[in-house]
């Protein structure tokens, strides 16, 4: 007769599931995740919304305060200072990264690139004029999608499961941060021609989003200081042409005063420190991953505005700082996987390509190889492995070694 176990209820098999849950969370290292480069990125990232805010607070008491609406001045300050320190660098290398070879191969891509940067920051501002906080601060977030997009398209760029989730959430964070400000009464902006106005933020958005991938295909393939130092000099002389036909007059209405030029050095020296800063997040990271980070800026601002403006406070505020930190966090815990090496073009002393094939690509460079050594192989030697267990392993993982091997050292210059 046919002896039965005890059967499995639904209980037991939930009991099951739950130990071995718990089990797995005993066991997961959290070291593994939160790195020492995971809190530098998380950090820098953090230094940049604090610029974004010096930016922002020093506008808004132009704006308020002294009725001065000059945003191209602003601009053409900055592109300058980055002409004046990045460009000179330039100027002075020798090789093939000095500015002259640079100019005759690649001129007409950092025109394209300044102008992209230029009007980007310029869009964003005329919003404004047009549409309401709330709709800025939502549409804004278009930046995010349309980078993931350039990016897997133009750096091969693959993004997991994780990678998504991680921007839903935060994106859950900026919607609480609007629903704060719709609490608070802080829905302001003007109304005059709403859709103008949002239409102008996602040409900003998509602007700044090709800027920002051509920023991190830059950096991480040729140098910060070739990326700085052509955009401030295609910058300054975009921005000087535009700040010439549309603002001279605006400019000659401001009554100086030290109160004045003070918050214009502020924003000028907020904007150059961003622009400093901002390639070497990237290189450490990715453009999408600083772009999630730059979305504490407003909740930095916010807390700012408490004491400065007498903004009236909200919990949700702190409940959308800590969903954003979440999703940042999340982000950055698995990395990206780029399918294959990009071609380095700028032979400049110093500079690496941090490209290189991921462990799946190493795994699959392997098996080939042992495959097509099987396949060349006598029967005889396959009977005698078979009789022994198969001690081909050691030859087979000697042979897997030799791709990583070649991988780990062709990324190194």
């Amino acid at each position: 007769m046919e002896t039965r176990g005890p059967e499995r209820t639904p209980s037991d098999q939930e009991e099951r599931g739950r130990n071995a849950f718990i089990s797995r969370l005993r066991t997961h290292k959290l070291r593994e995740h939160f790195t020492w480069k995971l809190l530098k990125t998380m950090a820098m990232g953090q230094g940049l919304s604090l610029l974004i805010c010096g930016t922002a607070l020093s506008s808004q008491y132009l704006a308020v305060e002294f009725h001065v609406d000059t945003p191209m001045l602003q601009s053409l300050m900055n592109y300058a200072l980055l002409c004046l320190i990045y460009t000179t660098m330039l100027a002075l290398r020798k090789g093939d990264g000095n500015i002259l070879q640079i100019l005759k191969t690649k001129w007409w891509k950092y025109l394209l690139l300044g102008l992209t940067d230029v009007e980007a920051n310029y869009t964003v501002v005329k919003a404004y004029q047009f549409t309401t906080l709330t709709s800025i601060q939502l549409l804004d977030c278009f930046v995010i999608p349309v980078l993931m997009v350039l990016s897997w398209f133009f750096l091969k760029t693959r993004f997991h499961v994780v990678h998504y989730v991680a921007v839903f959430i935060c994106l859950l964070g900026v919607g609480a941060m609007v629903g704060a400000d719709l609490i608070a009464g802080r829905d302001q902006g003007s109304t005059l021609n709403i859709l103008l106005g949002d239409g102008l933020v996602l040409i900003s958005a998509t602007l700044y989003a090709i800027s920002n991938v051509c920023q991190e295909y830059t950096v991480k393939n040729c140098s910060r200081v070739e990326f700085l130092g052509m955009v401030g000099l295609f910058g300054t002389l975009i921005s000087s042409i535009q700040f010439a036909i549309l603002e001279h007059r605006n400019v000659e209405k401001i009554e100086w005063n030290w109160n004045i030029g003070l918050l214009f050095a502020a924003y000028a020296f907020s904007m150059f420190a961003l622009y400093s800063f901002m390639p070497v997040v990237v290189k450490l990271s990715s453009a999408t991953a600083v772009n999630l980070s730059l979305l504490t800026a407003d909740l930095f601002s916010l807390f700012c505005g408490l004491f400065l403006f007498h903004y009236t406070f909200s919990a949700l505020y702190i409940v959308s700082f800590m969903v954003i930190t979440v999703g940042f966090v999340m982000f950055n815990t698995v990395p990206t996987v780029t399918l294959a090496p990009t071609p380095n073009q700028c032979n400049i002393e110093g500079i690496t390509n941090p490209a290189s094939s991921t462990e799946d690509d190493l795994q699959e460079m392997g098996v080939e190889l042992s495959l097509g050594e099987e396949e060349r192989k006598s029967e005889e030697q396959k009977e005698e492995e078979t009789k022994y267990g198969g001690l081909s392993v050691p030859w087979t993982s000697q042979e897997q070694n030799r791709p990583e091997w070649t991988a780990e050292h062709s990324t190194k210059m």
